[in-house]
């Protein structure tokens, strides 16, 4: 299923070229897909989408393609503390554990995010500590069966 963020450029794309919906059904239509919220609307479709849309809105002088904003304090190299450093992510067979669970429930569209920050946020929530790295055996515990339950349901 294409992404909230595809979907939100593609109704960009969609208002800039000031597409009316029969049109925009009919384009939707050219890739098999009847509507955004349909499950075959996969990434790769909406991807090739984004990229004709995109073609045919700069071709009409309503568009630009920018290029991805830059970070306010960029990372400092690797071996260095500061501003901007990430922790390195947990790499012990019960976090890759906790992961994989992780990714298993976005793949059944039960979670959204399926990134490490929105994996840490859920710990978080169920043991108090922000990574996977700091949890106790019984804190693992607790996680792996909120997950698999959570997967299950």
């Amino acid at each position: 299923m294409a992404t909230p963020g595809q979907i939100k450029k593609i109704h960009a794309l969609k208002g800039a070229l000031k597409l009316d919906d029969d049109t925009y059904r009919q384009i939707l239509g050219g890739s098999g897909v009847k509507s955004s919220k349909d499950r075959a609307f996969t990434i790769l479709i909406a991807d090739e989408l984004i990229d004709d849309l995109e073609r045919k809105a700069i071709a009409a002088g309503v568009w630009e393609k920018r290029k991805p904003a830059q970070k306010a304090f960029p990372s400092p190299k690797r071996g260095e503390a500061g501003r901007g450093a990430s922790r390195r992510l947990a790499d012990d067979p019960q976090s890759r554990m906790l992961r994989a669970l992780w990714i298993q429930l976005h793949q059944a569209d039960k979670v959204k995010d399926s990134s490490e920050r929105a994996l840490c946020s859920f710990v978080r929530r169920l043991t108090r500590k922000d990574a996977l790295q700091w949890l106790s055996d019984r804190d693992v515990t607790v996680v792996k069966k909120a997950l698999e339950d959570w997967l299950k349901r």
